[in-house]
C-alpha cells in the first residue's frame, strides 16, 4: 500500500510551483485542474481545483475554514537543512520553527501552504540535529 494524498486548492498551478520548490519534487501531470507531484518517480501529493468536479462530484467545500482542520501534510526529507533553507527562501509562513521532536527522534518545521494547509517537514528518524 502507498498513500496518495489529494488536497483541494484554489490555484493548482501556483500550488504546484510552491510544493515543487519546497519539496524538491517534480510535476507528473501539470494543468489548471489537477496535478500529480512526484519525487524520484513516486507520487507524493495530488492537487485538485476546488471548482472542478470531473466524474466524481465536488471534493470539498471551498468556503469551509480552516483548511485541513485536523490534517497535517507530513513529509520526511533526506536533507532537512536544505528543506528548511528552501522554506526560508520562499518566505513560507512558519507555524513552528525548526525544532527537535524528542518523542519522534527527529527534527521538524511546521509551515502553512498558500491555501492554509499545515505542512510538516521532518528529518529522518534518529536525526537529532
Amino acid at each position: 500500500m502507498r498513500p496518495q494524498p489529494l488536497i483541494a486548492v484554489a490555484d493548482v498551478e501556483a500550488s504546484s510551483r510552491w510544493y515543487q520548490r519546497l519539496l524538491g519534487c517534480e510535476s507528473g501531470h501539470g494543468g489548471r485542474e489537477y496535478e500529480r507531484l512526484e519525487h524520484h518517480g513516486a507520487l507524493v501529493l495530488q492537487l485538485h481545483a476546488w471548482e472542478v468536479d470531473h466524474h466524481h462530484g465536488p471534493i470539498g467545500d471551498p468556503d469551509a475554514r480552516p483548511r485541513g482542520n485536523g490534517v497535517l501534510l507530513w513529509f520526511e526529507t533526506d536533507d532537512f537543512d536544505a528543506a528548511v533553507a528552501r522554506a526560508a527562501g520562499m518566505r513560507a509562513e512558519v507555524v513552528l520553527a525548526p525544532h527537535l521532536n524528542p518523542d519522534a527522534g527527529h527534527r521538524e518545521i511546521w509551515l502553512r501552504d498558500p491555501d492554509g494547509y499545515t505542512v510538516v517537514l521532518a528529518s529522518e528518524g534518529g536525526d537529532l540535529g
